[in-house]
């Protein structure tokens, strides 16, 4: 069983991981789409996370984590309960490219583009939400500066992300 990361699974899968590989997703593009209610932010000042948003001819790059054999059920169970939290998020099952030229099926999180959380939003008002958002699972700051920092040392290149990252890390600076 293989599951796509692209926002904290790069950096908090939260299994255990046999094998991970650079992979590309075609069709997706990752972007800070899902208001966040429960881990990044609050009903009353939602954060946003990161999610796939269906694109024609777009692509994202992440990792592909190959589940520990034996590992397989209880890796679905803890996934399903952290990421359909609020169903904001569609499980599906989606083919991946992976850097070795192997082509996998992955457990693949996208948004439910009509669920009340999906949002569309400028990179700045973005910045502006995430420099102040605080969830359950810490600043909404911690989530996009971890996930940009490992897209970094992966090789991944993002250039939102890395917009928002320096334009969050100026306006907390001020």
């Amino acid at each position: 069983m293989w599951v796509f990361g692209y926002g904290s699974l790069l950096w908090n899968p939260g299994f255990e991981v046999a094998e991970q590989m650079v992979a590309r997703l075609d069709g997706w593009h990752r972007s800070f789409c899902m208001r966040s209610i429960h881990h990044r932010g609050t009903e009353a000042h939602p954060g946003l996370v990161l999610a796939l948003d269906a694109e024609e001819g777009a692509h994202c790059q992440g990792l592909a984590l190959k589940v520990a054999q034996g590992h397989e059920a209880q890796t679905l169970d803890y996934l399903r309960e952290r990421e359909l939290v609020s169903s904001a998020y569609l499980e599906k099952t989606l083919p991946l490219a992976l850097s070795d030229g192997r082509q996998v099926e992955a457990v693949t999180y996208v948004i439910d583009p009509h669920h009340v959380q999906y949002c569309h939003l400028a990179l700045q008002e973005q910045a502006e939400i995430i420099s102040t958002a605080v969830g359950g699972r810490g600043p909404n700051t911690e989530y996009l500066h971890n996930t940009a920092s490992h897209l970094f040392e992966l090789g991944i290149e993002d250039a939102d992300l890395d917009w928002l990252s320096r334009e969050v890390r100026r306006m907390t600076a001020a």
